[in-house]
């Protein structure tokens, strides 16, 4: 005969055991890390670099008030930088300039619900024509369209890059050839064997930094005419360094990619958006 005592004590620990399987089942999930480096001193230093350049949500000044219905239409990237135009297409930084938008509480229209007519529509406001902008908001939710917003590229240029290094060789080769001056064996070994360690002695540290600028646009959805713009620019820095000491190498390389450039240029944009033209 099972005592009551056991009885509600077995009842509690299945109730708590439910409890946290709830809760765990409604945690953000998380991931492991495959890597065979995962938790070593390489990866530490990987990741540290990486945290850097995650994501970082923006906490908007207004986001609590709604903001007007617009549309994002992919800008316009006037930077011949060939690296940026491979990884950028206008519409990439329209998808960024939409999701920061959302998050800071304006109705974002969806550019899909004009289909194949996109480009025309984009068009017809780069020309300021209103009749033909106007024709294609006449479906649907595009119907409440106050403002048009495009980000434009203006800039992506490396300004400054420097490099410093040590080399042993030299030193090393002059402090054996010291030992073998010194007038004795002993002397001479050791001059040797010093050599050898200051010569495998080598360093090298590389900077490169980038400056990425963007513009933004706020035009009437009625009248075509530009409402504001404004413009910012961010710093990227891409780097190396290694070091080599009698045959142990360390090397390190990172810095804010230009997806992360663009991201934070877009948040920063927006920000002043949601601070002026709520």
């Amino acid at each position: 005969m099972t005592h009551p005592t056991s009885l509600n004590a077995s009842r509690l620990l299945f109730g708590l055991t439910l409890a946290f399987a709830a809760v765990g089942a409604h945690a953000q999930p998380t991931f492991g890390n495959p890597s065979p480096t995962a938790g070593s001193q390489t990866s530490q230093k990987a990741n540290a670099s990486a945290d850097q350049a995650i994501y970082q949500p923006v906490v908007y000044t207004n986001a609590a008030k709604k903001g007007p219905a617009l549309i994002v239409l992919p800008g316009e990237i006037k930077s011949n930088n060939a690296t940026f135009l491979q990884k950028f297409t206008a519409n990439n930084i329209a998808d960024f300039g939409e999701i920061e938008l959302s998050n800071a509480n304006f109705q974002v229209l969806e550019r899909s619900n004009l289909g194949p007519l996109l480009n025309e529509f984009t068009l017809a406001y780069n020309l300021g024509d209103p009749q033909a902008a106007r024709k294609f908001l006449g479906m649907g939710k595009l119907k409440s369209t106050k403002y048009i917003v495009k980000f434009d590229i203006l800039k992506t240029e490396q300004v400054a890059a420097a490099q410093q290094g040590f080399d042993g060789r030299a030193i090393g080769n002059m402090a054996g050839l010291l030992g073998v001056f010194g007038g004795s064996r002993g002397a001479a070994q050791a001059g040797t064997v010093a050599g050898a360690g200051i010569g495998s002695v080598q360093t090298s540290e590389t900077s490169g930094v980038w400056i990425i600028g963007m513009r933004y646009k706020i035009i009437n959805a009625e009248t075509t005419e530009q409402v504001a713009n404004g413009y910012a620019e961010e710093k990227m820095e891409v780097g190396t360094k290694s070091t080599s000491v009698l045959g142990v190498s360390e090397s390190q390389q990172g810095g804010v990619s230009l997806d992360t450039m663009v991201q934070r240029l877009i948040q920063k944009t927006v920000w002043d958006i949601d601070n002026k033209y709520k």
